[in-house]
């Protein structure tokens, strides 16, 4: 339980991060308790990230104050320094080594494991936590991280932070921690919080799942531009006034759907695929103007479903888009983001065919391209020559949204690609979504967030590579969906 009277355990007095000419963080105070989970929330580029970067070391203040349990740190404090203190991050950006097994990065953070069997123990470490936090994980110690999918790399980073060795914990800062995970794993993740700070240790919880953010905080704060502009106990908030502190509106009623007769009503087929290996005569069809939503547990295929439609549709090997199809790829530092392009270029990328004047790229209509999409989705940027790695993850998502639907593509694959982005512009984009299906364009959308899929028309749900169960309508259910999740085909493999 939180121990108010025995002071706090961090103390965050008037930080303030500048980053050229852009002021990231303005005097921001916190204070955090033992045994207590900080919910902490805010708009994409509000400085959630930048502030715990400075708490776990990776980044310095430009100004300010900070002290953990009542002794104050000063200039040069870094990631050694806060692992001796017993804080850890799990980054947004997700930071294990791809080429290292789960183990050797485990040893990474645990430098006392060595000598002779040190890959042995760094393995048993890993896997008793990874078997209390996700019961069922499928991990193996000798896993490479590159070749597990982004939902499981993101079960290890945050395994391997609860992980003790010769010293404790006393806090764990989970930045967006379930926007990789579905439904199921992320409530085991949020169940395993509140067992440890039950026991003493703080957490500080980054989320834009605001339900997730209710339900196991004990104190909130809200940050806009830089400041903390409401900090209360959680029972004092409800979503309404959450968003509403973030400085959003909740836009009130059930998602626009398509009436029971869409199929009917839409226009001509785009595609028709049969899963490979699937059993019975299901397949996926989508139409002109439809939103078709791949849903299910993580990893059961539908990533590679998409994948199969976007190679289908005369996609050349070096991603340039040839017929009409375009993809957002919810793992943007390996599938989306062109590291060292600006803003601009990322946007273009998808247009490059009318953009051209002759052989050559025209500036100037690049140029309005992004600027316009740059308005239109709320990109936080001084302007679109910005380095796209200057931009915070939900702002880098926000690009990859703006080069496909800039883009002229009649189909736009969508591999949940809300990971990271807050509320307010989630529902932009819901929105925009809308507004382009209305127009002609199709969209397949596959998503871990159940109530996205109250914008699809028709929703199929994946089990061991193949449809399990097509949904369409007032079907579309959380009951629905959980039952077909579990469902086993007859004659899969």
């Amino acid at each position: 339980m939180t121990t108010e009277t025995a002071g706090p355990l961090i103390s965050l007095d008037g930080i303030q991060k500048v980053f050229g000419a852009v002021q990231a963080l303005s005097g921001v105070d916190l204070k955090i308790h033992a045994g207590e989970c900080l919910g902490l929330v805010g708009h994409n580029g509000a400085g959630k990230s930048t502030l715990m970067n400075i708490l776990a070391g990776t980044l310095e203040a430009s100004d300010g104050n900070l002290a953990v349990a009542g002794d104050e740190l000063g200039k040069g404090y870094s990631v050694q320094d806060a692992g001796r203190l017993g804080i850890r991050c799990v980054f947004q950006e997700l930071s294990l080594c791809p080429n290292l097994s789960v183990a050797e990065n485990t040893r990474i953070i645990h430098p006392v494991l060595k000598g002779f069997g040190w890959q042995k123990r760094a393995g048993a470490l890993i896997m008793e936590q990874l078997d209390l936090v996700f019961p069922g994980h499928g991990i193996s110690p000798n896993d490479i991280v590159g070749d597990l999918t982004i939902s499981k790399r993101q079960m290890v980073e945050i395994a391997r932070a609860f992980t003790v060795t010769d010293t404790n914990i006393r806090l764990v800062i989970l930045d967006e921690p379930t926007s990789s995970l579905d439904a199921r794993v992320a409530d085991q993740l949020l169940d395993y919080v509140g067992r440890v700070t039950r026991q003493g240790i703080s957490v500080v919880l980054i989320s834009h799942l605001l339900g997730e953010i209710l339900q196991v905080s004990n104190k909130i704060s809200v940050m806009k531009d830089g400041r903390v502009v409401a900090f209360k106990d959680a029972a004092d908030f409800d979503r309404v006034s959450l968003v509403e502190a973030m400085g959003s509106t909740v836009v009130a009623g059930a998602a626009p759907r398509r009436d029971q007769n869409a199929t009917t009503s839409a226009g001509e087929e785009r595609i028709h695929m049969r899963p490979a290996g699937q059993p019975d005569d299901q397949s996926i069809r989508a139409r002109e103007g439809e939103v078709i939503g791949f849903a299910g547990l993580a990893g059961q295929g539908q990533t590679q479903a998409l994948l199969s439609i976007f190679e289908g549709h005369g996609v050349l090997p070096s991603g340039a888009q040839a017929s009409g199809c375009c993809f957002i790829a919810g793992d943007r530092q390996v599938d989306g983001v062109l590291p060292l392009w600006s803003i601009r270029k990322n946007i273009g990328v998808s247009s490059l065919k009318r953009l051209r004047s002759g052989v050559l790229i025209q500036n100037e209509r690049e140029q309005e391209l992004a600027d316009a999409w740059k308005e239109r989705i709320g990109i936080r940027a001084p302007d679109v020559e910005a380095p796209i790695l200057s931009l915070s993850g939900g702002n880098q998502q926000k690009v990859l949204f703006a080069r496909a639907l800039g883009s002229a593509a009649d189909i736009v694959l969508m591999d949940d690609p809300m990971r990271g982005v807050d509320v307010g512009t989630k529902n932009e984009v819901y929105a925009i979504i809308r507004q382009e299906a209305s127009q002609g364009r199709t969209f397949l959308w596959y998503t871990t967030e159940m109530e996205e899929l109250d914008y699809c028309d028709r929703v199929y749900v994946f089990r061991d590579g193949v449809v399990s169960e097509t949904l369409s309508g007032g079907d579309i259910t959380e009951e629905n969906l959980l039952q077909a999740s579990f469902k086993q085909v007859s004659g899969a493999a």
